[in-house]
């Protein structure tokens, strides 16, 4: 049994407290004592009894805390955090701001065991998976007494590979009585493990899911991400396409734009197919008319067009931003929301696929 107190979600706590013959409702001073308030101690849960807060802590219940080993800012603000695990290792979390919109880029592994050819973390491989416990704790040290505004489980490591996990992090982080994150507030990115995406079209909570695409086809995908070799391009749609008929949630594509690789215009093109390609009649049936599925579109989707960020022991190139443009453009031209990302954190090492590479001098 895990016994990291700070891992548990309401459901889970109650079940522990009902288990040691105590009534049902304590979970919920627990909960809030933890992830409201920042409690790292039983014995300062003073809504339990002491004789309770004793039992406890005899039957080898804990609450976990993450250590700051580094805090790095960028020039354009944002702040990547390295954080100390109990067994040594280390993880990275990245605060971006945006207006008034605060948004933490969270890590759900120590590693990462997808090979993805353009990310810097896929080259440290994995070394665990992390607790809901670590996963929740990146949210409450980066945020501190102000209100992260939006939770992107797109940092070190692949969601969907930590399942369980995850999704506990996702219901303590929506909980009213913890930090009380809206679920579309919420998102998960993927390289794509079907079984995974199918898996959460089947929970009675969704978060929005992001995919990590970055090639129109499996030929340039399969160079890219080795993922694509187990799931290519048609069976990874369809677990989206089942996604979107449980959810009626709109998908994120997330796509790294690198040069002479995946850039071209003809490469747009061939994207703007692939995202427009016929949607099977059942799928049809199931959205009411003024969905744009009946666009046309095979997905309801939007696309992000990130640039790559470079990093050491990878001698990929970003595409240039003309590039960027005209591939932008051929997606809009074909009525496919397109949103360019701005580059940010990269002097940092903070960037979209830097994280886990050298780090650089503390620059605050």
């Amino acid at each position: 049994m895990e016994k990291d107190l700070k891992s548990k979600t309401v459901a889970q706590l109650e079940r522990l407290v009902t288990g040691l013959g105590q009534p049902k409702y304590l979970a919920g001073y627990i909960f809030s004592a933890i992830q409201a308030r920042g409690v790292t101690d039983i014995s300062a849960i003073t809504t339990l009894s002491k004789s309770f807060r004793a039992k406890l802590v005899e039957e080898g219940f804990y609450i976990s805390k993450l250590e700051i080993v580094d805090k790095l800012t960028d020039p354009d603000g944002t702040v990547k955090y390295v954080f100390g695990l109990s067994d040594g290792g280390r993880i990275e979390s990245v605060l971006l701001f945006d207006d008034d919109r605060r948004t933490l880029c969270v890590s759900t592994q120590a590693g990462c065991a997808m090979g993805c050819v353009f990310c810097a973390t896929g080259r440290l491989g994995l070394a665990r998976n992390l607790t809901a416990g670590e996963i929740v704790d990146q949210v409450n040290i980066a945020g501190g007494d102000t209100r992260i505004s939006n939770v992107v489980f797109m940092g070190m490591g692949e969601p969907l590979a930590n399942y369980e996990a995850v999704l506990d992090a996702v219901r303590i982080l929506n909980n009213s009585a913890g930090r009380n994150i809206g679920i579309r507030h919420l998102t998960m990115s993927t390289c794509g493990l079907v079984e995974g995406i199918e898996r959460l079209a089947d929970e009675d909570i969704q978060p929005r899911l992001a995919i990590s695409l970055n090639a129109p086809t499996d030929a340039i995908r399969r160079k890219l991400m080795p993922i694509t070799k187990k799931y290519p391009l048609d069976r990874l749609f369809a677990a989206i396409e089942r996604y979107q008929r449980a959810t009626r949630n709109r998908v994120t594509f997330e796509y790294c734009l690198i040069k002479g690789v995946n850039d071209t215009v003809l490469h747009a093109q061939m994207l703007v197919k692939r995202l427009l390609a016929p949607l099977e009649k059942t799928a049809i049936r199931n959205f009411p008319a003024n969905r744009r599925f009946l666009t046309g579109c095979r997905v309801m989707c939007n696309v992000n067009l990130i640039e790559y960020n470079p990093h050491e022991g990878c001698d990929l190139k970003p595409s240039g931003r003309q590039a960027i443009e005209r591939f932008a453009g051929v997606l809009k031209d074909a009525g496919i929301e397109t949103t360019i990302r701005l580059k940010m954190g990269q002097t940092i090492n903070a960037a979209c696929g830097q994280l886990g590479s050298k780090r650089t001098e503390n620059l605050e």
